[in-house]
């Protein structure tokens, strides 16, 4: 882009913003609208939330309480590695887990090179995305989400909610209450490109392997889907 075309681009943008007022921005921000939200795969939440997983290239566990979960997550990391380690962050709600009930051995910190696994506590999972949205800071370091060949997340059925707006008004709720954290991460899926030749590969640059472990009372045609899905894989 050639300069002259570059400052008139700016001085154009400079003389629309210039002067207006919050309230003037907030109506007509508020006149155009939105989009009408996706349709969701099913009318039951758990359902509608499991099928996005699904669809993003993840796999799915239903459990019913803790002890479950821990039991979940062992049979997980047997069937793929063959032992009992991950690495999780020193969130209180994974510290209190009935790990030793399974065998499982968490090291709580920040992953390091040569760990293959990592378990993330997501704070909320969205429904019409299949996404879970998990909280960064000292205690959950962003690398536990990002740079493991396989992120398990646990995610507890309270904590669903339909749209991205329901989510981001919980988020604004709890940090009104706890202050705000260092980084709020929306994940939907393990890491994928195109960029070579349009191909879609995934874990180029972070998890192939996406498990969300969903803790609660999940109703049975919801863990009938997950469990199929998952017999499928093997």
């Amino acid at each position: 882009m050639g300069g002259s075309a570059r400052s008139e681009i700016f001085a154009s943008l400079r003389k629309t913003g210039r002067g207006e007022t919050q309230e003037n921005v907030q109506r007509e921000r508020l006149s155009l609208g939105s989009a009408p939200a996706p349709e969701p795969p099913a009318t039951e939440v758990c359902e509608a939330f499991i099928l996005n997983v699904l669809k993003n290239q993840g796999s799915v566990d239903c459990v019913s309480n803790r002890s479950e979960a821990v039991q979940a997550i062992a049979h997980y990391l047997y069937a793929h590695f063959h032992n009992y380690r991950l690495v999780t962050g020193n969130d209180s709600r994974l510290g209190a887990m009935p790990w030793r009930d399974a065998g499982v051995l968490p090291r709580f910190g920040s992953l390091e090179a040569g760990e293959p696994v990592a378990l993330s506590y997501a704070r909320l999972g969205v429904v019409e995305t299949g996404a879970v949205v998990t909280w960064t800071g000292k205690a959950t370091p962003a690398a536990n989400n990002f740079l493991p060949k396989h992120h398990i997340v646990l995610v507890d059925k309270n904590d669903l909610v339909l749209t991205m707006e329901k989510a981001w008004e919980r988020i604004h709720h709890a940090f009104e209450k706890t202050g705000r954290a260092r980084g709020i991460n929306f994940i939907a899926g393990p890491s994928s490109t195109a960029d070579i030749e349009a191909e879609l590969v995934y874990g180029a640059h972070g998890p192939h392997r996406w498990h969300v472990v969903l803790l609660g009372d999940v109703p049975v045609d919801a863990r009938n889907i997950a469990s199929a899905a998952g017999s499928d894989q093997t």
